[in-house]
């Protein structure tokens, strides 16, 4: 056939086709419509997930067995183990040193074995942890850090494998609370994070510890060692347990702003890398694949990426919008680089954020009762604390995240911090805890009298209406900034600080005070309304100098600066102490606290 009448056919062929599928069309009609309805009515509607809708929910059932008001008593018998595993060792030598100690002398910590019962008041049970067992089950040291130092420890118990686990876990922490007259904030923040879905909470349980010291020097018979609230340890194990990824990374804070930390934050990779200085900043509890960590935090310090694009890849909104909301009404500002755990599942490039030592909330009506001055005015406040964080900082200076935060802080006020709700709890804890507090051994360290502790006890739940109303009013401040080292140049001396930063755009004056006091009582220059962030006076006789630089906006409101100066009775905020030498050099005062 030729290529012409090849072309015909095919044309007419194809009409063929297109004529007859319409007449069958056509004369099945009614039957496709039927069928058509049939299978509408057994059509199942489905919802496609994806990461990106991907948000941490903790599994509930967890908490199941809880109970707020209970306590457990346990007993530990320590023993002086083996050099190899560091637990040849004295009782008393573990409890003797603080961790700064450790680190000063760079020699690891000290530990003792021991055998861990749980039980009642009358002994250990049978069927729990420990029961019956002669030879050591776990490995006992003191856990914390500023908390080392006190004459009350807190405790990390070790369950050896083999062992047995106590509610799920291996790793057991004693916490003693010692900077907390009520002993139950830290139980109660977890607690109220319970009955929130857009956060992840820890099981917690009131423990009453006895130990038997059988090292040398030990007395060999249970002593009473009062009140601890147990934590559950944030671990791979916590993740499994909690129904998340365990394979994913999992960083402990121990001081992180979001900056970039090249020298210390490395792949493990690197023939640089030094896991002791990448946990200076960040303890890795997870995997060690720090690829992740690394191309968040480059994103997060690269100005030329816009933060809105930064924010949505690396991390969940809801998340943080939470978490920080939280923390700002239960008044636990020492969450702003510190305190919490880092997470990423392995296969999803967002980072979480889960909460961790939490006894720094609902502190204010304490600190007022203890003496303890300075802080009402002080940036340590809603969202002006979290302003030396990198990401923070970039983050909401954008007004949709204020907002956003300030939507989530309204939900937590109005639906889980309630008074009732609090109250309810407050009132369960104060019948556990204050027997004991107000007995042998933790009567000798209790920082309250016992009418102080019903003072602030029943001011607990009013805090949350106080800490939303400082929120408000930091929005509406300039943000906190930095005081610089003054500098001397022939008979000047020159003072400059960092620009403050106001929300809604308003113009900043700042006055200064240089004073031979932290009173400010003798001052020795002094002006105000300044336009830019410098002063520049004539130079000082060598001594010891303070000095305080205040922001204020067009509509009055005021702010300090990050600067504080420590004294034992709290901070003074907003100053910066120095020294001029002998020589005309000038040092900046860094106390250790």
């Amino acid at each position: 056939m030729r290529m012409k009448d090849r072309v015909k056919w095919l044309i007419i062929m194809g009409m063929g086709v297109l004529l007859l599928s319409g007449c069958a069309e056509s004369s099945e009609q009614p039957a496709d419509e039927t069928e058509t309805e049939t299978a509408n009515e057994n059509y199942v509607e489905k919802e496609t997930a994806t990461l990106e809708d991907y948000h941490l929910r903790d599994k509930v059932s967890v908490y199941e067995e809880d109970e707020e008001g209970s306590i457990v008593t346990m007993y530990l018998t320590v023993r002086e183990g083996n050099s190899a595993e560091n637990t040849n060792h004295t009782w008393t030598e573990v409890n003797t040193y603080s961790k700064y100690w450790y680190e000063e002398n760079n020699i690891p910590q000290y530990a003792v074995e021991g055998i861990l019962q749980i039980g009642d008041e009358n002994g250990p049970q049978v069927g729990e942890v420990g029961y019956g067992e002669t030879v050591p089950n776990a490995i006992i040291k003191i856990r914390g850090q500023t908390s080392t130092r006190r004459e009350q420890k807190n405790y990390k118990i070790e369950l050896k494998d083999g062992k047995g686990e106590w509610r799920g876990q291996q790793t057991i922490n004693l916490n003693k609370h010692v900077n907390e007259g009520l002993r139950f904030r830290n139980k109660l923040a977890y607690d109220l994070m319970k009955e929130i879905p857009q956060m992840m909470s820890a099981r917690t349980q009131f423990v009453h510890l006895y130990v038997k010291d059988e090292t040398a020097g030990g007395s060999g018979v249970f002593e009473d060692y009062g009140l601890f609230t147990q934590v559950e340890q944030i671990n791979k194990t916590y993740l499994r347990k909690h129904g998340l990824d365990n394979n994913g990374q999992l960083y402990k804070i121990e001081f992180f702003e979001f900056q970039r930390y090249e020298d210390a934050i490395k792949l493990s990779t690197d023939p640089s890398y030094d896991l002791e200085i990448f946990e200076d900043y960040l303890e890795v509890k997870g995997d060690e694949d720090h690829s992740k960590l690394i191309a968040m935090l480059q994103d997060v310090n690269d100005y030329s990426i816009p933060i809105e694009q930064t924010v949505e890849k690396w991390f969940d909104t809801e998340n943080l919008f939470y978490w920080m909301g939280f923390h700002i009404l239960t008044g636990n500002n020492d969450t702003n680089s510190r305190n919490y755990f880092l997470y990423s599942p392995l296969n999803v490039n967002k980072f979480y954020i889960l909460s961790w030592d939490n006894d720094g909330s609902f502190h204010s009506m304490e600190d007022q009762v203890s003496g303890k001055i300075g802080e009402e005015d002080s940036w340590e406040h809603g969202l002006s604390n979290y302003w030396g964080n990198i990401l923070y900082q970039r983050m909401f200076k954008v007004k949709e995240y204020r907002d956003g935060l300030t939507a989530a802080i309204e939900d937590l006020r109005s639906q889980y911090l309630t008074e009732e709700k609090i109250n309810s709890l407050v009132s369960t804890y104060r019948i556990v805890t204050k027997p004991y507090v107000y007995r042998m051994p933790d009567l000798m360290y209790a920082p309250l009298t016992e009418s102080e502790y019903d003072v602030v006890a029943d001011s607990i739940a009013k805090e949350v209406e106080e800490n939303y109303q400082l929120y408000l009013e930091s929005l509406e401040k300039p943000m906190p900034f930095y005081i610089g080292v003054p500098e001397a140049s022939g008979d000047k001396l020159t003072f400059v600080w960092d620009t403050a930063y106001d929300f809604d755009g308003e113009n900043i004056t700042y006055s200064i005070d240089v004073s031979s006091d932290y009173l400010f009582q003798n001052i020795i220059y002094s002006s105000t309304d300044l336009r830019i962030p410098e002063m520049e006076t004539n130079i000082l006789p060598p001594g010891q100098y303070f000095v305080r630089v205040i922001a204020e906006n067009e509509s009055g409101k005021t702010q300090t600066a990050f600067d504080y100066y420590s004294i034992d009775e709290g901070k003074v905020y907003g100053t910066k102490c120095f020294y001029i030498l002998e020589d005309g050099s000038i040092e900046e005062d860094i106390r250790v606290e």
